[in-house]
Order: C-alpha cells, then structure tokens, then sequence
C-alpha cells in the first residue's frame, strides 16, 4: 500500500520527467515518510520499472517513468 500510495504521490506532484525530478528530501518532504522507509519503496518502485533514478549535481533525483504514469493513470479508469 505504501509503494502505491508513493507511486500515486510522485504522480500527483509532478514528478514525471527528468527534469521534474526530486530529491530524496524533497519526496520525503511531500510525503511525509521517512528517509529509510522512502528509499526502500523507491528502490521497488525501480525494480518495478515504475520509477528511475539518476544523479545530478551530487544529488540523486527520482522521477516515474512513463510505466509508472500508466500505472497511475489505470487506477482512475
């Protein structure tokens, strides 16, 4: 439930594309969830192919990958 629940946040926040992507800190900020519990779904989401990551300007950033959207968008339908 709570992969999902930040899979639908990530969505609803507009992290979307590479260049809307957020830190860590940023996410946990939105979500309210903690870092450790955060980085473990993230990481799920990864292996799922819902989420990707990449690093920029020493910070890794996350954001859905179009898989993701789609699986966002299939809840409402």
């Amino acid at each position: 439930p709570n992969q999902l629940r930040l899979l639908i946040m990530l969505h609803n926040i507009g992290a979307t594309e590479a260049q809307k992507a957020l830190t860590i800190n940023q996410i946990s900020e939105w979500t309210r969830m903690d870092t450790p519990e955060l980085q473990e779904h993230l990481q799920k989401l990864i292996e799922l192919g819902y989420a990707q990551h990449f690093r920029c300007d020493d910070a890794d950033k996350y954001h859905l990958t179009i898989d993701g959207i789609r699986k966002v968008l299939s809840l409402y339908s």
